[in-house]
């Protein structure tokens, strides 16, 4: 039987998925296509196109029991590393961190890093405003259950679209990326002081409204300064929350006296980054 359609409805349902086909292709140039391994995936998301500073991101899909690593990953574990020189009219790339977790590794320790799905933003400044851009990354990260598998993975994504569609996953991801803050600020999570406590020991009090999970990170001047993360104490005196850890893990002929330190303060809500200089 052949059923007859009117031509007002046939140009209406054409109409329909033709927009929907350009919504398909909109979506597929804002982000690469997924790298897939056994265990994970990696693409790249571009924000909207405008002025020579651009937003971008790294998304990563771990299955579940399955992490990977921040850039420092703890006690154990591998940093995930990132080349974005094959890339065209791009001058600079800054990668922003989402706040962190913290983990057993099995041996006793703790890693840090992130599971399940994780956006790292990225802050991309173009040569040339009104050129095209296109970035090409070279992504080596590690995926971790029991044991750990590095993967390698390479991607590369155009930033054409006025309007992104991934501009709202983007905005959220920045969302997650500790905020700078200063020591003794009056937030409601902040830290209060930064002291030695002998010649290798750190004592740091963090003020927070709510000390379950609430952790404290910190990083050297360099990446090969392997410090170890800070341990609470307890008990705390009274109104604060006490953090240890000890000077170790420093490069050979490096002294911790006026180090640069970089220590991330992540609560359930909210996470700052605060810089000093070691006494």
């Amino acid at each position: 039987m052949l059923t007859r359609v009117p031509l007002r409805a046939a140009i209406g349902v054409a109409t329909t998925l033709l927009a929907s086909s350009f919504a398909i292709a909109a979506r597929a140039d804002d982000a690469s296509p997924w790298q897939r391994d056994g265990h994970s995936a990696v693409r790249l998301l571009a924000g909207s196109r405008s002025g020579a500073v651009l937003l971008g991101g790294i998304a990563f899909q771990l299955q579940p029991g399955w992490k990977t690593y921040w850039r420092t990953p703890g006690d154990s574990g591998v940093p995930p590393r990132f080349d974005f020189s094959k890339s065209d009219n791009v001058e600079a790339v800054t990668i922003m961190w989402p706040a962190p977790l913290k983990f057993d590794d099995g041996a006793g320790g703790h890693s840090i890093g992130y599971h399940d799905q994780i956006v790292l933003p990225l802050r991309i400044v173009a040569k040339s405003a009104d050129k095209p851009v296109t970035l090409r990354a070279e992504i080596n990260y590690a995926v971790c259950e029991k044991l750990c598998i590095p993967v390698e993975a390479n991607a590369e994504l155009g930033f054409n679209s006025v309007a992104s569609t991934e501009d709202a996953n983007l905005r959220a991801a920045l969302d997650t990326v500790p905020k700078p803050a200063n020591i003794g600020d009056p937030n409601p999570l902040t830290i209060r002081d930064v002291k030695r406590d002998g010649p290798k020991n750190v004592v740091v009090d963090v003020v927070a409204p709510d000390s379950r999970n609430v952790n404290l990170f910190v990083e050297g001047p360099t990446p090969d300064w392997a410090l170890p993360i800070p341990a609470p104490v307890q008990p705390s005196p009274p109104g604060v929350m006490r953090f240890t850890f000890e000077l170790d893990g420093l490069p050979p002929g490096a002294k911790p006296e006026g180090a640069a330190l970089k220590f991330t303060l992540v609560g359930p809500d909210k996470a700052y980054e605060f810089n000093t200089n070691l006494e």
